[in-house]
């Protein structure tokens, strides 16, 4: 199981999650941010810290927000060089 983030997210882009991620696998793409699902360790600590309410176990995702697991994992397809995590830098 990953988490996913939903649409909720788009145009808000808080990063309070990016914060709390353990595994830097959140990354920032143009609308929303996205989760890693293969770096990410279901830890949860990123859903309690989303001020929208849009993060959520895959297989809790709501009905009305299902197509954005798989958009979430297409993020990703490009490979890990692909994209970053969005909001620590590599000094942190």
């Amino acid at each position: 199981m990953a988490y996913v983030i939903c649409d909720p997210c788009a145009g808000a882009k808080d990063k309070a999650c990016v914060e709390v991620c353990p595994m830097d696998c959140i990354a920032e793409g143009p609308e929303r941010l996205y989760i890693n699902p293969d770096e990410c360790i279901d830890c949860g600590a990123c859903a309690p810290a989303c001020p929208v309410g849009a993060i959520f176990p895959d297989v809790e995702v709501p009905e009305k927000w299902k197509s954005c697991i798989a958009q979430n994992a297409a993020f990703f397809a490009t490979g890990p060089s692909g994209h970053e995590g969005a909001g620590r830098s590599s000094n942190e």
